[in-house]
């Protein structure tokens, strides 16, 4: 049965009763089977749940399902982050009473078993105070374990039921029958300290996990805080604070000094600078007025505005950017899913080298063998946790994003974040990728005369400059031009503060430019055609002027009387102060550039030569460009494709790793894997510095963690008795194993300190 996308729903819960990464594993495995789901992918780190259903089933549903092993989601009307941010309060305070009460009760305990070991009453008060550290403070070890195995699962929770259960049960057999092992000439010692420091430590080493682990998410939590809570509405000339909630769309909202934007929007009246680096990146303010564009988050300086509301809520730039963190931390690196099986399998093999242990000490353990091969295996259930394991790699992909986040580097999936440093090719789109994207005028000069000297340098516009009378026709006549290179020539002479003139005549010349009436006279803006169609003297100081810039990729407007050419401009789309800094880089770390642009051949040249790019193809097609990428992973490249606009989805899509201008169209950046909200392709070489620390903070987290286990089980079940007479306690076992998760976490909290 086909279900259409529409009946398809997606999203993320936080998931409660998770203590281990072989709960995360058990959680997927449930719903994997489960009616309806379509997907179910657990986040351990940050305990939520990303899950995909259709019709036949409904979140109360998934819920219910989950319940019945000992998991649960938490379905309420609030933001995913505010329900993932109070479960983490909620279940840090809970570990924390825990473990305080388990510790105080242990105390005694731990001093009467370690300093009074044969002094019989403290048997007995050991006992006593033993019991509410296990089954009080401890009982959700026992109970989550039980659900696991009327399921026929295991977990963590199963390795700690066992232990300390085993551990309890025989010292209460000796402190109630102590003569039925003195009868055999066998010393009947007790292990409640084992027991109840285990738990202690296992509380602890969670509390500090459950701590290092909110921490991975600060850079979202500093996203979410850009989020104003509340607004000033006007209505009716009436203005009145509401709650963000309340905003609708088309709302006229009052912006005071100093405060955040609420909403993306537009100034419908007032000017002010407002504070732009969450989205550019750039630390100087910009100036706003009537009809600019503003987003929320973004920090109001001085004046006071009065905007409209555009996109409220989740459709907001800010929303959105949370919402991709939000969505990549949650992603699984492939390396993940290899991990996630084998901490699948991992706790009931560990069962089977506890049993193995056991059998084996009473086989061979000689006198004490029954206290030995107890010990023994409670030691190897104890250390050998998977949590570390669990936590290695989805903890260092959420500080890794996070990190990007901070940096204006977006990451959607762990994948890309974890293919990034591989990658040996990037393929760069030319407009609005390595140059701005915008045409803007980059020389101008009126009609040169004799003894008078060229400027023909790029750097700022030539200043031979038309009298103001006829800068005004100018800026008339490019005021009513549609063309988008009118915009450019207005934008340039609005710094002028000219005056519009009013025109007898006007009138647009397909390919070719317009022309107008002033006072009688007809004046022409175009191109060369226009002006010898209407039989136009071009100077030759001009028409040099006029090649030279054309060489240089710029497109030449010209400004004539019905008798001369009068000025020429040269507008070019510039090139990124930073891009060819960025390529030089790229190159030097070995990758190989490519530009793809659908320009022609001579402004591609230009482009490429002022980069230092060697490979590029010009007037390209989309599909041309998606071709391209393939033909390079088909000769065993990793490729990187970067882009902004909807003609370079298709390459986007078929790239290894893509990525998106973050002023590029909506298509390419849902596309793209990677986003750089400020378009700056020194972004580029940061984004693969960063998937390298964080693959390197992944393969030490599973280094250790395998080699814990690896060096740990042996000693736990007793391997080094034989030579040294060592045999490992239990409660020390279970501070080994708080270590080696906190350590984990520790070692990926690294990352936030390094420098991009």
């Amino acid at each position: 049965m086909t279900e259409s996308s529409s009946k398809i729903q997606k999203r993320t819960f936080p998931v409660t009763g998770m203590t281990c990464a072989a709960c995360a594993s058990s959680v997927e495995t449930i719903l994997k089977y489960t009616d309806g789901v379509k997907s179910a992918a657990v986040n351990f780190a940050n305990n939520t749940l990303q899950v995909e259903w259709d019709e036949r089933i409904t979140p109360e549903g998934i819920d219910l399902a989950l319940r019945d092993v000992g998991y649960g989601l938490v379905i309420n009307s609030k933001e995913i982050n505010e329900s993932v941010r109070e479960e983490q309060e909620k279940k840090y305070d809970q570990i924390k009473k825990q473990t305080i009460g388990a510790a105080l009760l242990t105390l005694p305990v731990f001093v009467l078993g370690m300093f009074f070991m044969d002094w019989m009453p403290g048997r007995w008060i050991s006992m006593a105070l033993s019991i509410p550290v296990l089954f009080y403070f401890g009982q959700h070890f026992y109970v989550n374990a039980w659900k696991q195995a009327k399921h026929r699962k295991a977990n963590m929770d199963t390795l700690v039921a066992l232990s300390t259960a085993i551990a309890f049960l025989f010292s209460v057999f000796n402190t109630l029958f102590p003569k039925f092992w003195l009868n055999q000439g066998i010393q009947p010692h007790v292990y409640y300290e084992a027991a109840t420091v285990i738990v202690v430590f296992i509380s602890f080493g969670k509390l500090l996990e459950e701590r290092a682990k909110s921490q991975t998410g600060t850079a979202l939590k500093k996203l979410i805080g850009l989020q104003p809570k509340t607004l000033t509405r006007i209505q009716n000339g009436q203005s009145q604070e509401i709650k963000i909630e309340e905003v609708q769309l088309n709302d006229r909202i009052l912006i005071k000094p100093g405060e955040k934007i609420p909403v993306d929007g537009q100034v419908l009246s007032g000017s002010s600078f407002i504070d732009e680096s969450l989205i550019t990146g750039e630390p100087i303010p910009v100036e706003k007025k009537q009809g600019d564009k503003i987003f929320a988050g973004t920090i109001n300086q001085k004046g006071s505005l009065e905007i409209s509301a555009d996109k409220v809520g989740a459709s907001t730039l800010l929303s959105q950017i949370i919402q991709r963190v939000q969505e990549a931390q949650g992603s699984k690196a492939p390396v993940q899913k290899l991990v996630d099986k084998i901490a699948g399998i991992f706790v009931p093999v560990v069962i089977l080298i506890a049993l193995l242990t056991f059998v084996i000490w009473m086989t061979f353990g000689g006198e004490n063998a029954f206290s030995h091969a107890l010990l023994a295996s409670v030691s190897v259930l104890v250390i050998a946790c998977p949590c570390a394991l669990g936590l290695a790699t989805p903890t260092a992909i959420m500080v890794g994003i996070g990190k990007g986040a901070e940096n204006q580097i977006l990451i959607r999936d762990a994948e890309s974040l974890e293919l990034g440093y591989k990658i040996d090719t990037i393929i760069l789109d030319k407009t609005g990728t390595i140059t701005e994207g915008k045409p803007t005028v980059s020389n101008y000069s009126a009609l040169v005369h004799k003894n008078e000297s060229l400027n023909t340098g790029t750097e700022t516009p030539i200043v031979n400059r038309l009298s103001t009378n006829e800068e005004e026709i100018l800026f008339s006549l490019e005021s009513k031009s549609e063309h988008p290179l009118g915009e450019a020539v207005v934008k340039f002479l609005e710094g002028n503060k000219l005056q519009t003139v009013n025109l007898d005549s006007f009138e647009s010349i397909t390919s070719r430019g317009i022309k107008g009436v002033f006072k009688g006279k007809t004046y022409f803006v175009g191109n060369t055609n226009i002006l010898k169609e209407n039989r136009v003297a071009i100077p030759e100081d001009l028409q040099k002027l006029a090649k030279s810039w054309s060489e240089e990729a710029q497109t030449v407007i010209w400004f004539a009387d019905q008798d001369q050419a009068l000025a020429i401009l040269g507008i070019q789309d510039q090139i990124k102060t930073s891009s060819k800094s960025a390529i030089q880089k790229l190159q030097q770390s070995g990758i190989a550039i490519f530009m793809l642009t659908g320009d022609n051949h001579q402004t591609a040249t230009a482009v490429a030569k002022a980069v230092g790019i060697k490979d590029f193809r010009a007037e390209v097609m989309p599909s041309d460009k998606s071709q391209f990428v393939k033909n390079l992973q088909e000769k065993g490249k990793i490729v990187a494709m970067v882009g902004d606009g909807i003609n370079d989805s298709e390459a986007l899509a078929q790239a290894d790793v893509s990525i998106a201008m973050g002023h590029g169209s909506d298509i390419a950046m849902d596309v793209a894997k990677i986003t750089l909200i400020t378009s700056d392709l020194e972004k580029i070489p940061q984004a693969f510095h960063l998937s390298h620390l964080t693959v390197n903070g992944v393969k030490q987290n599973l280094f250790w963690a395998f080699i814990y286990n690896l060096i740990g089980i042996p000693i736990a079940a007793g391997i080094l008795y034989p030579i040294n007479g060592f045999l490992l306690d239990p409660m020390i076992a279970g501070a080994a194993m708080a270590f080696s998760s906190v350590s984990v976490v520790l070692n990926s909290l690294r990352l936030k300190a390094r420098k991009l």
